[in-house]
């Protein structure tokens, strides 16, 4: 590989901590392999524009680890398998497919120094006590800038909820919306949370027709007037199909909504992956009808459980999504906020981000490399997820076959509707803990499809 040169992130940690953290981090995405030779103390201290004794810190720290070793005479190389960084083997469970999850290096190399910043503030006891109805408000403020700097346009703070993950802002949405025993169009192919909700809320869900694009005005008003259903939770980009509403189509499902007076519960939480396409958020289309729901889980990481939900404009949203809140959970988080805003305001949030996009669009062409025709081709080219589409049966049986040589993919029909004609397989990219297990994962599951080669891919 070419010379390494990590990027040092800002802030007020020491130097040869960011080092580290950055070293860490490379390791963990696959950036920098096993046996990798490392540059000398004095080159990087060159590159890096800092001193010899900040690198010789930082390697001294990472060789006590187990992270790199040294050689006298030779250098600092990344540690390799017989220094306990071996992958997983094969009975160490099956290679995870099936959790839609972003390469989670990034956050842990963060975080204990996001947690040694958090000690030093003078206010931190103020965040054990119950924070306001929708959150303290520098975190809405930061939730908000957040959402805007990723492509949902500009969102005004003052209707924004601090929820404890996008689930909890979806649960609050149709709280605010519908009734036990109320009908919510969702897509024939939808969230498997949002089945969930529905079961246990009993709501009823009307599944609406799909395409290339996802949702279609077409479908949408079919199911509107056979349902009766003013509500409608939706994603422009899809899960699990991984298709995105082009801006025509957004316009044409705003234009369906506004003649039927339908309230959208748009679901945003994977849009942070396609912002190069600028595609305007359906709440910037109809702010006066769509709730806007975002996290932080995909983006960032599952841990924080940080949720956003923007209410439409108008009196009385906002009064209903937190009288839903109240009853749910009594109020907004508040740690996990603070972590979250301090990231997005410190520029750490930026950089975990872009590293995600990083790993992601390679993991996402391996994906394509391997599979082929099979996979359906993504707009985004950070795709967290991969659409296999096949008959109902023949996902069925793939899933098991690829089981069985050791790759677990998402149950094919959790994320259907009744009468859903979307079948195929989810396969997610961000769980596999590098790229030589996801490589290894995406051949079993590419044998799996095609049953003549499971014996040459090891499966049987």
């Amino acid at each position: 590989m070419t010379e390494w040169r990590p990027t040092i992130e800002p802030g007020p940690g020491l130097i040869p901590d960011r080092i580290l953290a950055a070293l860490k981090a490379d390791v963990a995405t696959g950036v920098l392999a096993p046996n990798t030779r490392l540059p000398t103390h004095r080159r990087l201290a060159e590159l890096l524009g800092v001193s010899v004794g900040a690198v010789t810190r930082a390697y001294a720290e990472a060789e006590q680890s187990g992270l790199v070793t040294a050689h006298v005479g030779r250098g600092s190389f990344v540690a390799g398998p017989a220094a306990g960084r071996a992958e997983p083997q094969a009975d160490s469970g099956p290679i995870d497919l099936g959790r839609n999850v972003a390469p989670s290096a990034q956050a842990e190399a963060r975080l204990a120094d996001s947690f040694a910043r958090l000690r030093r503030r003078a206010d931190l006891a103020a965040y054990l006590d119950y924070p306001p109805p929708a959150g303290f408000d520098e975190q809405r403020r930061a939730g908000a800038a957040w959402l805007s700097r990723i492509g949902g346009g500009a969102v005004d703070w003052r209707r924004l909820i601090c929820t404890a993950g996008a689930q909890q802002a979806i649960a609050i949405s149709l709280a605010a919306v519908c009734r036990p025993g109320d009908t919510v169009i969702v897509e024939a192919a939808t969230f498997t949370g949002v089945k969930a909700l529905a079961a246990h809320m009993g709501y009823r869900l009307a599944g609406a027709a799909m395409d290339a694009q996802g949702l279609t005005p077409e479908g949408l008003e079919a199911a509107a007037a056979s349902s009766g259903a003013r509500a409608v939770y939706l994603q422009p980009l899809q899960n699990p199909t991984g298709r995105i509403m082009s801006l025509a189509r957004r316009g044409a499902i705003v234009d369906v909504a506004r003649r039927r007076d339908l309230i959208l519960i748009e679901d945003d939480l994977y849009g942070a992956y396609a912002s190069e396409l600028a595609l305007p958020t359906l709440a910037s289309l109809a702010p006066e009808r769509v709730f806007h729901v975002s996290g932080l889980s995909k983006s960032l990481t599952p841990g924080l459980r940080i949720g956003y939900c923007v209410t439409p404009t108008g009196a009385g949203w906002m009064d209903a999504a937190l009288g839903a809140l109240r009853a749910i959970a009594f109020g907004a988080p508040g740690l996990g906020a603070l972590v979250a805003s301090q990231w997005i305001e410190d520029g750490t949030a930026d950089a975990i981000l872009a590293a995600h996009r990083t790993a992601l669009t390679e993991r996402a062409a391996l994906a394509q490399t391997i599979l082929g025709d099979a996979a359906e081709r993504p707009l985004n080219r950070a795709a967290t997820h991969l659409w296999l589409p096949m008959s109902e049966l023949e996902a069925e049986r793939s899933a098991a076959r690829a089981l069985r040589g050791g790759v677990q993919v998402s149950p094919p029909t959790a994320a259907l509707t009744d009468g859903s004609r979307e079948h195929g397989l989810r396969v997610c990219l961000g769980g596999a803990p590098s790229l030589t297990v996801l490589e290894r994962g995406l051949r079993i599951l590419a044998g799996a499809l095609s049953p003549g080669d499971e014996r040459s891919l090891g499966m049987v």
